[in-house]
């Protein structure tokens, strides 16, 4: 099969949706697919020749509005004769705008089945945008249900995505794909390394946390808990893993507990080096409300480790209260969340019976068994489209009928979103 995917974000930037490309990409290839990656351009580590070989970069601006994310120029997502050669059985969208809009237009002129996937909930990543209002968060949410009925399938990476997404209207067959993790990979980390390497003591208790560090992970939230802990802890260090613009809200919210030199800053790492990052830590913490799907909690659980966090969209698949850790009301307060972080330092054997589980829990997300899920999804709407694709080739305007439609309805969506916000939008959806 030739699948093309079109993402806003890809290697060498470091995210969710980037790794979830990448690593259902290398998958694809491993079973003899074929595989064309279009992509914006980011500064960063060159990708290996293997790597660079299925991607075709479009210029873009990096870091929009001081985000870690690209924002593609204009015109500079045309049809490459590379794409045009490339003749895909499937397009693949991973972001409903920019690059997604894209995928729908070629699916429509080339006359090829498109899948979405909702990676996030988009309202949560308004305020990257001037003017962040409720009224944008609606519009953000009704761009993400419109664009996901304008294709042909959609991939929800958690059944609470995929419940949310049918509550607010999507239409589109659904299914559940979690982006698979490199299990084997995580769990042969080597954690004495990394704690050498960021001269963390052997015996010391790690919290750990790993992603971008970003005002809608709930960051705030998540360094006073553990600082609170830390205070009551002199052997207890935080490790964080990643990068972002959250890094100086931790710093002064440690600095205010007077914890500040027990709190670790590992940067943004990849492969080896983050198998042993986890590994490196007693305990993972996590706090975000905008995830949707707990990849790495999955990785955090495929290193051994134990979870604490906030009940959330994705979280709930993954952590299970009292078996792989705890799993907290969304409203608990910091000095709660750092009581059970407590528990766990206080009770190695408990501390041991959670890793177990969460060995256990990890092997569901293997990524060998999440790339045929997803193939599986593909081959069922290629056969749900067939008629009405071999009906289109038939008519000599078909496709460029096609082409006007996805365009018309691209730009009715935009103009009726713009007149919302300018009339105050005060139609609410389900949310």
């Amino acid at each position: 099969m030739k699948i093309c995917m079109m993402t806003n974000t890809y290697l060498p930037h470091v995210g969710g949706v980037a790794r979830s490309v990448s690593t259902f990409a290398e998958e694809y290839r491993k079973l003899g697919h074929k595989l064309l990656v279009v992509a914006p351009e980011f500064d960063g580590p060159a990708l290996t020749r293997r790597q660079a070989s299925i991607v075709e970069r479009v210029a873009a601006l990096q870091n929009f509005n001081g985000s870690d994310f690209s924002v593609r120029l204009p015109l500079a997502a045309t049809l490459s004769a590379r794409l045009d050669n490339f003749q895909a059985d499937i397009m693949h969208a991973h972001h409903p705008f920019l690059l997604g809009d894209t995928a729908l237009r070629v699916g429509a002129t080339k006359n090829v089945p498109v899948v979405f996937t909702h990676h996030t909930r988009y309202e949560d990543y308004t305020h990257y945008v001037p003017f962040d209002s409720p009224t944008l968060k609606e519009i953000a949410i009704n761009l993400s249900t419109q664009f996901a009925n304008l294709c042909d399938g959609v991939i929800a990476p958690s059944e609470s995505i995929a419940r949310l997404i049918k509550k607010r209207g999507v239409t589109s067959p659904i299914a559940v794909v979690p982006t698979g993790i490199d299990v084997a990979g995580f769990a042969a980390g080597d954690g004495a390394r990394a704690r050498r390497r960021f001269k963390i003591p052997a015996k010391a208790f790690v919290v750990g946390h790993t992603g971008r560090l970003a005002p809608e992970k709930n960051l705030g939230y998540l360094a006073k808990a553990v600082a609170l802990f830390l205070k009551k802890t002199p052997d207890a260090r935080f490790l964080i893993v990643g990068g972002g613009p959250s890094e100086e809200e931790i710093r002064r919210i440690f600095t205010e507990q007077g914890v500040a030199d027990r709190l670790i800053f590992a940067g943004k790492q990849t492969g080896p080096a983050l198998h042993d990052a986890f590994k490196a830590m007693d305990v993972f913490a996590f706090a975000s409300f905008s995830e949707t799907q707990g990849m790495v909690l999955a990785e955090a659980m495929a290193a051994g480790l134990p979870v604490v966090a906030l009940k959330a969209n994705g979280v709930v698949e993954v952590v299970r209260d009292g078996q792989n850790g705890f799993l907290l009301p969304a409203r608990t307060p910091a000095v709660k969340f750092a009581a059970r972080l407590g528990e766990l330092h206080a009770a190695p054997a408990r501390c041991r019976q959670f890793s177990r589980a969460a060995v256990a829990t990890a092997k569901e997300f293997s990524r060998e068994h999440c790339a045929a899920l997803a193939l599986e999804f593909y081959d069922k709407i290629r056969k749900a489209t067939r008629r009405e694709r071999l009906m289109t080739e038939l008519s000599l305007w078909g496709s460029l009928g096609q082409r006007l439609a996805m365009e018309w309805e691209l730009l009715a969506q935009k103009t009726q979103n713009v007149m919302t916000a300018l009339t105050g939008g005060t139609e609410k959806k389900a949310s």
